[in-house]
């Protein structure tokens, strides 16, 4: 079993590339989590976990990371990928939801935002308050949005 995590970064970045998964990389270290391997996990914030801006750690770290993403094709597509971490009382979990579609940055954190509400209604616990993040890219020829949380020691 792995140690819980006790720090969490919310990031997001969109990028191009010459192929689908260039694309995919680029829009990584645009959100400032390229340089690591990504291990994703369903959308548990653990209890206690402090939000930090930046994940501070070594390259090639294995790295827990809750995440949305969307790579497409089409030129002028508009495509978004939002995060939202659902938050209540400070020693109780929250709950992390991801999302990604082809439409605006803004429709992306206000479904992503309004997954956050409902996990909480479904859990019977109060919401003291949602942090969401979220971008939107227009395709050039390969582009690539994504948004995430990663989860930290």
């Amino acid at each position: 079993m792995l140690a819980t995590p006790k720090k969490f970064t919310v990031m997001a970045g969109a990028a191009e590339g010459p192929t689908r998964l260039n694309a995919f990389d680029n829009a990584l270290l645009a959100a400032g989590i390229g340089n690591v391997n990504l291990l994703r996990v369903s959308s548990i914030l653990p209890p206690q976990a402090i939000e930090v801006p930046e994940v501070a750690i070594a390259p090639g770290s294995l790295v827990p990371i809750a995440y949305g993403t969307i790579t497409s094709e089409e030129p002028g597509e508009l495509i978004a990928a939002a995060v939202a971490i659902g938050i209540g009382s400070p020693d109780e979990y929250g709950v992390i939801m991801e999302f990604s579609g082809r439409c605006s940055q803004e429709e992306a954190a206000r479904t992503v935002e309004e997954m956050a509400r409902a996990a909480f209604v479904q859990r019977n616990r109060p919401l003291e308050r949602v942090i969401v993040r979220a971008v939107e890219h227009r395709v050039s020829q390969i582009g690539c949005a994504f948004a995430a949380v990663a989860l930290w020691y």
